[in-house]
This record gives structure tokens, C-alpha cells and sequence, in this order.
């Protein structure tokens, strides 16, 4: 199976029209046409469905597009290891990152690394820490900025600079005006929480920090991402324990209060596959090593 009919094969499955994807991949439609044609008698069955007026994906073509992808991107992976290795000094590294922590000096850490090597480019995927450590644990993905403090046994990690846990409510909440608040006078107010499979360790932090104050939350909608949990507390739908480091964001409609008490932090890392660190991934950890500290030293 040749890398350019699955690349031809992927592009048909983005257009679904042979005249665009032949535009797209400056070729001409019949040998487009032959190619697919080709793979479909290879694999044995029909990946797309044509008719006159229309092209589109069968089940098996649906599957196999999934597949093709992950192919095409561990060969871009493999050249640009190849590369990195052969040069030293070029490359590029596929660093993953959960949404909430662009505001926890990623990006610092990132820039920095980008003056000291420019010839390394730097691809930031965002996705949820369980994908991050999937990733890394089979080679497709160089680091991850993560949640939590305790990636799996085969990763290594170094810990971000650590941000507090404050209560996220509506302007027009009655206690919007306060400069602290107990979380125990909250047991009768509704709750936007974070779907644990998104972010396991805050999920975790929040239910602990409801159990030490003896109050049950009263939990009305889960997000996925935190624009969508500010945004709902924005609109009045409930409060929402959230990273201070959100105030960045600066949503109109909302608050952020310290909770009484010790400072609950909200913890991040930066984690790699040790079994899997490239040259060039090797001078990112040192570069990030030591702008962490410098940020930890302010």
C-alpha cells in the first residue's frame, strides 16, 4: 500500500469530489480515480459510495479514513524524528496541552524554547490529560502539559507553577461582593462541574474540597471545557469551582472569590515518555526546566 494513494484516499474523504480532490492534490481526476479504485480491490471493499450528483463514505471507508490518518501522521512523525536526529538542531515536537492551562505560562515556556531553537517547530494539540498520557505512552505525542501531579508509572513529569482554586459566580449573585467565601454556606446553591473524564484531577480537588466543608453539591450541568463552565455561570445557571488563572479570560458576567481557608492549588505538569525523548525534545525539557524556575523565582 502506496503513502501517496492513502494520502489521495484521505484527501477524496475531506472533498468528496473527485474534481476538488484532484485540484487539491495538483493531480488530474483519472488518476485519482485509478488509485482509489486500486486500494478499494486491495482492502477488499468499497470505501465510497458515487453516484452522479454525489460521493460519500461507506462504513468501511468511514473506519478506514480514522486509520489513514494515523498512518499518514506517524510517518510525518518518523521523518521529523529522522530529521531532528540527523540535524541536531531541527525537527518538530507535537506538545499536547489541556485548555485551561494556556494561561499557566505554556506559552512562556514555549517562546522561550522558540528564541533559544527556532529551527524546531512547535505543534500544540489541545486535548484532555487520559488522551495526553495515551498519546505519549505509544509514541504520538513528544509532551504534554497536563493536569494533576501523577501521570502514569512509565511517564516522567516536572510540575508547573501552581495556581489556587476560587468560586466562579454570576455578577449578580447576591454574594459577588464578597472578598472571601466559605464554601460551607453553599450547600444550597446549584453547581456547574467539570465532567470528570475531562479532567480527572480537578474533578477529584473540587469533590474533596465539598466533602471537607460536610456539604453534598448540588450539581445541575456538567461541561467539557471551562468557556463553556464560565459562560453558563455568566447566565445565571449556577456557580463553579474553577483556576484562578481563568481570570485571564476576563468573561464579562462573572467573579472570581478566594475561598475561605488554606489556598487549594490547582496543579499542572509537564510530562514525557522517558523511553521516547529525541534530541529535540531533550532541549525542550532543559529550556522548560529553566523557565520554570525563573517564573517559580518571581
Amino acid at each position: 500500500m502506496k503513502l501517496n494513494v492513502l494520502k489521495y484516499f484521505v484527501v477524496l474523504a475531506e472533498e468528496l469530489h473527485f474534481g476538488r480532490a484532484a485540484q487539491r492534490l495538483a493531480i488530474t481526476q483519472p488518476p485519482l480515480s485509478t488509485a482509489i479504485k486500486s486500494l478499494e480491490d486491495e482492502l477488499g471493499a468499497a470505501l465510497f459510495l458515487r453516484s452522479k450528483t454525489r460521493v460519500q463514505l461507506t462504513p468501511a471507508g468511514a473506519a478506514f479514513l480514522v486509520e489513514a490518518r494515523k498512518l499518514l501522521e506517524g510517518v510525518e512523525r518518523a521523518v521529523s524524528v529522522v530529521r531532528a536526529i540527523d540535524q541536531g538542531m531541527s525537527g518538530r515536537l507535537d506538545i499536547g496541552f489541556g485548555g485551561t492551562l494556556l494561561f499557566r505560562d505554556i506559552l512562556t515556556i514555549i517562546g522561550q524554547f522558540n528564541r533559544e531553537l527556532p529551527g524546531i517547530e512547535v505543534m500544540l494539540r489541545e486535548m484532555p490529560s487520559a488522551e495526553q498520557f495515551d498519546r505519549l505512552l505509544h509514541g504520538r505525542l513528544d509532551a504534554g502539559f497536563a493536569h494533576g501531579v501523577t501521570p502514569p508509572p512509565e511517564l516522567r513529569s516536572m510540575p508547573l507553577k501552581e495556581d489556587d482554586l476560587v468560586l466562579c459566580l454570576s455578577v449578580a449573585h447576591p454574594m459577588a461582593a464578597e472578598s472571601v467565601i466559605d464554601l460551607a454556606r453553599l450547600e444550597d446553591e446549584p453547581f456547574v462541574m467539570f465532567e470528570r473524564e475531562m479532567n480527572p484531577a480537578n474533578h477529584d480537588t473540587v469533590i474533596g474540597l465539598f466533602s471537607q466543608a460536610s456539604i453534598h453539591p448540588r450539581i445541575v450541568h456538567y461541561t467539557r471545557n471551562w468557556m463553556t463552565t464560565m459562560s453558563m455561570v455568566s447566565e445565571g445557571c449556577g456557580m463553579a469551582i474553577v483556576p484562578c488563572t481563568l481570570g485571564r479570560m476576563r468573561m464579562a458576567g462573572v467573579r472570581l472569590v478566594p475561598l475561605a481557608g488554606p489556598a487549594v492549588p490547582a496543579r499542572g505538569m509537564l510530562v514525557w515518555n522517558p523511553a521516547l525523548v529525541t534530541p529535540g525534545l531533550e532541549r525542550f525539557l532543559e529550556s522548560a526546566a529553566r523557565t520554570l524556575a525563573d517564573l517559580s523565582a518571581k
